[in-house]
């Protein structure tokens, strides 16, 4: 090297950008020893959870999943309960989806945890199809059917769900030629806060999102962007703030079809927009809202994202997103219908027995890293 050119030393500053922090915890596969299909979860608390499945079928673990009780409806082996809420380890109200005409469309409440059930409503009108139920508190209720005539079939209560009302014709909400609702995982019909409610629809050419704000008796309606069908639509809803909610939905018959399957609100629902894919890609049936601690949203304040995550399960696997909908990661891959969260603690559930939970796990992604080099 020529004498007129120094030797020198060079700083190189080099950032290295991690990759996201593996989860931490995933599912724990708990072993029921049945072969029962379920779609209908309600975690009540972290060691209260109630299952509703096929043949008259309902679960429930007052202790984390560590012991089952298993109880059947008396004379509903035919039954298959899409869609359960629960008040307390004692208090719960099962729906049973199926068509009316064949004695399928029924609402059972239990008072003793499951011993004894009680037949508080049933119909036989033709076309009645039962899809979800949802609470805003221990006495106000609504549940959602395929539509009649053209209009969605809504039913209220206003006593914990003992008595059930229909919603007068001229008021339910009128729908599309071919446009239904997804008895898949009892999230298609989403009470938020004081007195909305969401209902997510397929079957047409597009899917909507039915809204009201004074506990169904009104409604307006949504298009969206998301392209339905047959079998393909809105399956799950969810919100977490007054403005603030997500969709998502796919085709139960092409259920790891790499397609757009997520929607988000930012105006309370007035209008969504196609906010990509999660991960695995392909059909989700449900979508919950995973808190760091054992709280629960109250339904009002805002929410700090680095406190919650998203999580939505379907066919193809889980998937979980911090922040809010704009990417997803892959959280296992067991193929869970349904599930329910009571803050850090989780339960997922799906076919041939399949029930898994899923306790407090990382969300955070690593932080940049700079290291100094010495040239």
């Amino acid at each position: 090297m020529p004498s007129s050119i120094k030797h020198y030393k060079r700083l190189t500053w080099i950032v290295i950008l991690l990759a996201p922090q593996l989860v931490s915890a995933q599912w724990k596969v708990i072993d029921i020893k049945a072969s029962i299909h379920m779609r209908a979860v309600h975690a009540v608390s972290p060691t209260t959870c109630w299952i509703g499945g096929s043949r008259g079928t309902v679960l429930k673990t007052i202790n984390g999943g560590k012991k089952w009780l298993t109880s059947k409806v008396s004379g509903g082996d035919s039954l298959d309960f899409r869609d359960i809420h629960a008040f307390s380890k004692d208090v719960a109200v099962a729906m049973s989806a199926g068509e009316a005409q064949k004695d399928k469309a029924k609402i059972y409440r239990t008072e003793d945890g499951g011993l004894s059930w009680s037949l508080v409503y049933q119909t036989t009108q033709n076309g009645v199809f039962l899809d979800g139920i949802d609470f805003w508190d221990k006495d106000r209720g609504i549940c959602l059917g395929d539509p009649i005539n053209g209009r969605l079939f809504i039913l209220t209560t206003e006593d914990g769900g003992k008595n059930w009302q229909e919603l007068p014709f001229e008021k339910r909400p009128v729908a599309e030629p071919g446009e239904a609702c997804f008895a898949a995982s009892g999230t298609s019909i989403h009470v938020a806060g004081k007195s909305k409610v969401y209902i997510g629809t397929g079957g047409s050419k597009m899917a909507r999102v039915f809204r009201s704000e004074d506990y169904g008796r009104s409604w307006e309606v949504s298009a969206t962007p998301l392209p339905a069908g047959p079998t393909s639509g809105i399956f799950g809803l969810r919100f977490w703030s007054k403005k603030s909610g997500i969709a998502v939905g796919g085709d139960y018959k092409k259920t790891t079809d790499s397609t757009q399957n997520v929607l988000i609100t930012r105006d309370g629902g007035v209008t969504w927009e196609l906010a990509g894919m999660t991960k695995p890609t392909g059909l989700k049936e449900s979508v919950v809202l995973y808190h760091k601690t054992d709280a629960v949203w109250n339904g009002e304040s805002e929410l700090r994202s680095d406190d919650y995550a998203l999580i939505a399960s379907g066919p193809s696997g889980n998937s979980y997103s911090p922040d809010w909908g704009k990417t997803w990661r892959e959280l296992g891959k067991e193929g869970f219908h349904a599930m329910s969260f009571a803050g850090n603690v989780g339960y997922g559930v799906g076919a041939n027995g399949l029930i898994g939970k899923l306790e407090k796990f990382s969300t955070k992604k690593k932080k940049r890293k700079l290291i100094l080099v010495d040239q």
